[in-house]
């Protein structure tokens, strides 16, 4: 398993990001070649090494060969996507990235999201970035990924809607619930692309996991700043454990007063808000009262949305929150073959290296459902069959 490890010390931008992945070793053909299949206009990479402060890395340069104005709105741009022969993988990220995007532009400027007119970032060269990124990692083979905290500039940049503050109202609400800080440079260091990219492709922020480096890239920001060097760094190695290790949020509130109904509507909710475990524990509150504790995991992006629904979907008036470390086994999730048809799976490696099958609820709930066969001859079968 490959990790990568964002050190976004000077911010982030679709640039930055392809520079780093190509001194990695993805080549720019293969970036190039996937996305020329697309109906998009002529383009190619410019790209060169350079330094900053002394410290070499790759600049990448979108150059698009026949200028075109055209603006492209969300509906265009996840049609050219969902058409591409593209793989599936890198489809589905991209599509996230784009979606995120929208979603966040829509509030702003306060306009359906499908009619969402991207300026800037429905142009060539963010669409190469967003792709490109997509397309680096699954070349990579990247299983789990990591960010730092990301900072901050300061001032104002100008866009095809005006002169904007910086951080731009983009680049600010798709850093909701990341841990950011101020550097005091007055310049934009994290663009909306950059921050769409690593929110949509990032796991965890926070220090470096453990690992064992193996390789190091740096992409080359287009500024030469007079504080910090303008680079971003990713660090790609492999686990230094059997386990897999990981940050997330665990959100917890006490109720002894709402109807035990909304419950069950508050978990479904809850997990599709990105909750990662929903638990509900009995307890005794103060004055003996019967109560439930409510105990959510969730990634640190996905902070904040809980707790909203938490305190707008319950009786709860404040909530408790924490980071706390896991250790996982190792899993990979895929399709299996088997006499129900194909079915997702989990494969789990223990720590002495065995690997067990285990099938997904959903699938054999649907099977033993349509097939009228007991759920625990669905569950036997597919573990029989995936695992000969």
């Amino acid at each position: 398993m490959k990790i990568a490890y964002f050190d976004c010390f000077a911010g982030i931008s679709g640039d930055m990001i392809l520079g780093a992945l190509i001194q990695l070793g993805v080549p720019a053909d293969f970036i190039e070649e996937n996305i020329r299949n697309l109906p998009l206009e002529a383009f190619h990479l410019e790209i060169r090494t350079t330094a900053r402060m002394k410290i070499h890395g790759r600049r990448v340069r979108v150059v698009v060969e026949k200028e075109d104005r055209r603006t492209r709105n969300y509906q265009n741009i996840r049609t050219l996507i969902e058409e591409s022969h593209l793989t599936e993988s890198v489809k589905h990220l991209s599509l996230r990235i784009f979606a995120r995007l929208a979603e966040v532009e829509a509030a702003i400027h306060n306009c359906p999201k499908d009619q969402v007119h991207f300026h800037e970032l429905g142009g060539v060269d963010a669409i190469v970035d967003v792709l490109g990124a997509a397309l680096g990692v699954e070349w990579l083979g990247i299983s789990r990924t990591a960010a730092s905290e990301i900072p901050v500039g300061k001032g104002f940049v100008t866009s095809g809607h005006g002169r904007l503050p910086v951080p731009a109202p983009a680049t600010v609400a798709l850093l909701e619930g990341v841990p950011v800080y101020g550097t005091g440079v007055s310049h934009e260091l994290v663009t909306p692309t950059g921050a769409a990219i690593i929110t949509c492709l990032t796991d965890e922020f926070g220090p470096m996991p453990e690992m064992r480096i193996r390789q190091v890239g740096y992409g080359v920001g287009a500024r030469k700043l007079k504080e910090i060097p303008n680079l971003l760094r990713i660090v790609v190695g492999e686990p230094d454990s059997v386990c897999e290790h990981d940050r997330v949020v665990v959100v917890e509130t006490n109720i002894d007063d709402m109807n035990p109904e909304i419950f069950g509507f508050v978990m479904e909710r809850l997990f599709e808000d990105g909750a990662l475990d929903v638990i509900w524990i009995p307890i005794f509150m103060k004055k003996n009262r019967p109560g439930t504790a409510i105990q959510v995991i969730c990634k640190e992006i996905d902070r904040e949305t809980v707790i909203r629904r938490l305190l707008s979907e319950t009786t709860a008036t404040g909530v408790r929150y924490y980071q706390a470390h896991r250790s996982k086994l190792p899993r990979k999730h895929k399709m299996a073959a088997t006499s129900y048809g194909n079915v997702r799976v989990k494969e789990i490696v223990s720590p002495g290296g065995s690997m067990s099958v285990v099938p997904e609820y959903e699938d054999c709930r649907k099977i033993a459902l349509e097939q009228g066969v007991p759920l625990k001859v669905v569950y036997d079968t597919i573990a029989r069959e995936t695992s000969e």
